[in-house]
């Protein structure tokens, strides 16, 4: 860094709990300040490139409850291995572990965020780095905490290797070109909630136990790949979902346990643009896709869906016409009953996936709770072997795989 030229080292085991903010002051640009373990004021603010570097968390930046701990201001700033904890508690403020504001190239490395309202607030801050730190919110209902991370307005930065429990959601708003990588999200309510947002990337996380997986609204050409959701909770727990979005590549993903796996409405969104779902791993969820008004131009190829009550579901009347409106090709299904009798892992005959007038369970979430009985089953059978009425297509595939070995990489 090239601020570094000038190399200042701060080091008072008994450093005074009001000194810390007058240490910055004085500091020279591109100091390091390094501080040994103890407990330090918070409400400070950085306005100046400076690295501020702990002792394995032991360092404690600690806060009064009343307002932001550490508030950043200048560019290329550094914190590392520092616990930073008590912030305050109003929503209106963006109380916060730490807020970056209008600053480029800072570092949030190994910290601990522990009792602060929102954890990293960044506001028009790009080109940072937040890895490796671990993150909670106020002991709130899920809706009253803050946010882990929240993004406005702030491009290019990287955030990886995050652990984040009992916070409220993730968030990138009007912020575009980010890295969102190798993150672990647990018992919040959005594991990723995007809203506005573009070109952004998204891969290699782990989301479990959490409201909604990952949530895409109004945004588009973003990739997302190799993200596991796993147990979203509530009967309407989600996995990803696309709300007018466009453009989208949605890759490898593995969504199980969930009561929805994908959910689209009305994407994609922008007029010849398409939504490619590739490859991905729906198991053991309530509904596989969930389309909600007017959602078609997405291409579902090499998908898996194994073990879920429904594979696809229309929301409402007025969608069941476009679930058939896009593309299906080469997914695995395991209610197939075709045969391959050239043997070259396509199925001889289409897979088409109905719906049945009957299908009440979707309509009357009282009877959800009793899909897997006999009965339920019994009145599913009679309905396909002899439905009340002319049953909707809701898709139809072409070269269904036979097994999941024989699924493409598309």
């Amino acid at each position: 860094m090239k601020f570094l030229s000038i190399l200042f080292v701060l080091l008072l085991p008994l450093l005074a709990k009001n000194t810390l903010q007058e240490a910055i002051n004085n500091a020279k640009p591109g100091s390091l300040l390094t501080l040994p373990a103890g407990i330090y004021r918070g409400k400070i603010v950085i306005d100046k490139p400076l690295i501020i570097k702990g002792v394995k968390k032991k360092t404690i930046i600690e806060g009064d409850g009343k307002g932001t701990v550490i508030k950043i201001t200048s560019s290329y700033v550094t914190l590392k291995n520092l616990t930073i904890r008590n912030s305050g508690s109003n929503h209106q403020g963006i109380d916060s572990g730490v807020s970056i504001i209008k600053a480029k190239h800072c570092n949030i490395i190994h910290c601990r965020f522990i009792n602060d309202l929102f954890g990293i607030n960044m506001e028009k801050a790009s080109d940072c780095n937040i890895s490796y730190n671990y993150i909670t919110s106020k002991p709130f209902a899920v809706g009253l905490r803050g946010d882990a991370v929240k993004l406005w307005y702030s491009n290019d930065n990287e955030l990886s290797h995050n652990y984040v429990t009992k916070s409220r959601d993730f968030v990138i708003w009007f912020s575009n070109g980010n890295v969102i990588e190798y993150n672990y999200g647990q018992y919040s309510r959005y594991s990723l909630h995007f809203m506005y947002t573009g070109k952004n990337f998204v891969r290699h996380n782990l989301y479990k136990h959490n409201v909604a997986g990952i949530f895409f609204m109004y945004s588009q050409d973003t990739i997302a790949t190799d993200n596991v959701i796993e147990d979203s909770a509530g009967n309407e727990g989600l996995g990803i979902g696309l709300q007018a979005g466009s453009n989208f590549t949605i890759k490898n993903n593995t969504i199980i346990y969930c009561a929805i796996g994908f959910f689209l409405n009305r994407s994609s969104f922008h007029v010849g643009t398409y939504n490619h779902i590739y490859n991905n791993k729906l198991l053991y969820n309530s509904m596989g896709v969930k389309f909600l008004t007017m959602s078609k131009r997405n291409i579902f190829k090499g998908n898996i869906f194994e073990g879920n009550i429904e594979d696809i579901v229309n929301a409402s009347a007025s969608s069941s016409k476009y679930a058939k409106d896009n593309v299906w090709d080469g997914n695995y299904w395991d209610d197939y009953q075709g045969f391959d009798r050239n043997n070259n892992g396509i199925g001889d005959t289409p897979y088409v996936d109905y719906l049945y007038a009957n299908k009440i369970w979707l309509v009357d979430s009282n009877i959800k709770f009793f899909y897997g009985s006999p009965v339920m089953s019994i009145i599913n059978f009679l309905d396909k072997l002899a439905p009340f009425s002319k049953p909707i297509v809701l898709a139809i595939d072409k070269h269904p795989a036979m097994t999941v070995g024989d699924v493409h990489e598309y």
